[in-house]
């Protein structure tokens, strides 16, 4: 069982708006502190809506490598290409899995690997976090986010994510219940702080949709990622967690060293 993270993709990328594009690139580079990605080959694991790939391009990657599971997701970014970048020969799209070893292998290195909310809905994480690494190039980067480790409240949102899936006419209640907190409180907040969209470029609704339906689901902390990633390598260069009680993902950007 699996939610077609593409479909909601698909709705999401017609609405996408040139300034909502410049807010992902510099959301991007202001993540791996550099002003620029030039000379910099990029592999977005799980492209998604394509948003990121359209950010590392417009940010100057030499080369921009995207490829998703998810069909839907694949026909989302090549849509992205075309509205936003026709002209972006050195930007190759494909569908692939991160868990297919010999796709993985044949991909190559790269400076920059991106992989943003994706890893933790694979089925195998660990497995998952082992393979892009595998990707990233000698003094490359590694650009990862994972749900937050909660415990009891982390089994509480897999029960919802699995509902959400499992009883597709329970779906318009479910987004029902939980809009209010999700979009209207959250804008609400940004409004009182004085912010006008969200820092990604993203949308309240769509990513709403995206967390109620996006299973399979795995969690881990910030040390367990550190940890993980410390003995194949890397160093962690860049923190951005949440709290522990908020639902979210925690943002790690490593350097391999």
């Amino acid at each position: 069982m699996r939610f077609r993270f593409g479909r909601n993709w698909l709705d999401f990328s017609r609405t996408v708006t040139a300034a909502e594009v410049e807010v992902a690139r510099r959301s991007l580079l202001q993540g791996l502190d550099v002003e620029s990605l030039e000379q910099k080959r990029f592999l977005d694991i799980g492209s998604g809506s394509g948003l990121f790939s359209l950010a590392a391009w417009q940010g100057g990657a030499s080369e921009v490598k995207s490829f998703d599971f998810d069909g839907d997701s694949v026909k989302c970014t090549e849509e992205m290409r075309k509205r936003f970048a026709p002209e972006a020969g050195n930007w190759q799209i494909e569908q692939g899995s991160v868990l297919d070893a010999p796709y993985m292998q044949a991909l190559g290195k790269f400076d920059v690997v991106y992989s943003w909310g994706v890893l933790h809905h694979t089925g195998d994480m660990w497995t998952a976090i082992e393979a892009a690494a595998e990707r990233v190039a000698k003094d490359g980067h590694l650009f990862i986010a994972i749900y937050n480790d909660q415990g009891l409240l982390s089994e509480y949102w897999k029960c919802v994510k699995w509902l959400y899936n499992r009883a597709p006419l329970l779906q318009p209640a479910l987004i029902t219940a939980y809009y209010p907190y999700f979009v209207l409180l959250r804008k609400a907040v940004r409004i009182l702080r004085r912010k006008r969209s969200l820092e990604r470029g993203m949308s309240y609704y769509y990513d709403m949709v995206d967390w109620l339906g996006g299973y399979p689901f795995e969690v881990a902390t910030p040390d367990q990622l550190t940890s993980f990633l410390a003995m194949r390598g890397f160093r962690l260069q860049k923190l951005r967690a949440v709290r522990w009680s908020s639902s979210g993902c925690n943002e790690l950007i490593f350097r391999k060293n």
